[in-house]
């Protein structure tokens, strides 16, 4: 069932009922609020960079897809709260017990920075049509893939958004030595692959980015991606070897909706 919950909060209030000024991106990302195992992970992930060469602005209307455990939500809700507004699409495994949940346990304070949108695979409506500056998802695409169901949801980003409006996608690169794999089973997805699944949605390709890039990475592990960190899905085995080959190498892609 889908289900859109208001936002409860736009500003935090200060003593003599004086609003709090959101964060500027830099302040977002450097907050010292913000869990130290994702801290951790900035180096690599690059968050502000990122974020930058999207061109998010402060007073944008944002919805991203699949927050996993709450990395970027602990930087875009307070950043968009106030001026913008951050929607997040959950997904059925986003549910109670999940990751994402358990985090905002830790942070009640961000309940008052996002609304939700709640969606399955009969109900891809993450907001009206031509309302949302954008969308993003960050290593994703490959999910929806093996679910079959990339062009759908696609289609439900496109709908979403204003004409002209951004779509920001961040996913695993596979190398190009070996065909694709429709369902990207590894978790790997051919930047060029990726660019004309997009594009036959009804976007351009506006930019391209290798803040995320990673050239140790071949693309061809035993348990796919997922052996590399931070999931380690060899356990013990190989750990030296695949901490200093690092995470994945990841492609950051940059597209405009544009009419079909």
């Amino acid at each position: 069932m889908k289900a859109i919950y208001p936002i409860v909060c736009a500003l935090a209030v200060t003593g003599a009922g004086q609003a709090m000024a959101a964060p500027t991106l830099e302040q977002a990302v450097h907050s010292p609020t913000r869990d130290t195992r994702f801290v951790a992970r900035d180096p690599i992930r690059h968050p502000l960079e990122e974020l930058q060469f999207f061109g998010l602005r402060p007073d944008a209307s944002v919805v991203e897809i699949w927050p996993g455990g709450g990395y970027w939500t602990q930087i875009l809700g307070p950043y968009l709260r106030g001026k913008g507004v951050y929607t997040l699409a959950l997904g059925p495994e986003d549910g109670a017990g999940s990751a994402f949940s358990k985090m905002v346990a830790v942070h009640p304070e961000l309940k008052e920075t996002f609304r939700t949108t709640q969606f399955d695979g009969d109900h891809l409506d993450f907001a009206a049509p031509d309302s949302v500056d954008f969308v993003l998802t960050f290593r994703n695409l490959h999910n929806w893939m093996e679910a079959g169901n990339a062009p759908q949801m696609l289609a439900a980003i496109h709908r979403a958004l204003k004409p002209g409006g951004i779509f920001g996608v961040e996913d695993h690169r596979g190398h190009t030595n070996a065909p694709q794999d429709p369902h990207a089973q590894d978790g790997y997805v051919r930047q060029s692959y990726a660019i004309s699944l997009i594009e036959k949605a009804g976007f351009k390709l506006v930019d391209s980015s290798e803040i995320n890039a990673n050239p140790r990475d071949t693309a061809n592990w035993p348990k796919g991606v997922w052996t590399l960190p931070p999931t380690f899905a060899l356990g013990d085995k190989d750990h030296a070897k695949y901490a200093a080959i690092g995470e994945g190498d990841n492609f950051v892609l940059k597209f405009q909706k544009i009419d079909r």
